[in-house]
């Protein structure tokens, strides 16, 4: 990125705006059967996007049940009686890039229309490179 220097403040600035700016990048990915373990990772990541990171997730094994339209936890979790899977839809409705593992639905009895809105089936391919980013935190639940 090019910088350019003020000749009268000697402030450096970037030379275009625009690109000056990049949001923090996360990369979640859970893959925990625990209700407590995936309320979690919902409710930091919710945190993350709240704060302006650009989110990106990927569910695997029994938290991928979180992204099957009309999936419902077993119960919900004081203190506030939320769920996992609304947690997800919010994070969904926030912009975040969220898919289920390559191997969740040939090993579940699973389709991709089943899929809530807004949820992909992730491609190795692009998910190594999401996680290999120099800009991108990876965080496991």
């Amino acid at each position: 990125m090019s910088q350019s220097a003020s000749l009268s403040t000697g402030v450096v600035e970037p030379a275009n705006e625009a690109l000056a700016y990049q949001p923090e990048q996360a990369v979640v990915i859970v893959t925990s059967a625990s209700l407590q373990t995936q309320s979690m990772a919902m409710v930091l990541s919710r945190a993350l996007q709240e704060q302006g990171v650009q989110l990106n997730m990927l569910l695997c094994d029994k938290a991928g049940d979180l992204a099957i339209d009309g999936y419902q936890s077993a119960k919900a979790l004081a203190p506030k009686g939320m769920k996992p899977e609304v947690l997800l839809q919010q994070i969904i409705e926030a912009g975040a890039q969220v898919a289920v593992c390559a191997l969740y639905l040939p090993n579940s009895a699973y389709q991709e229309q089943d899929l809530c809105t807004g949820v992909s089936v992730a491609q190795p391919a692009q998910m190594a490179q999401m996680m290999r980013n120099k800009d991108s935190k990876v965080f496991t639940f």
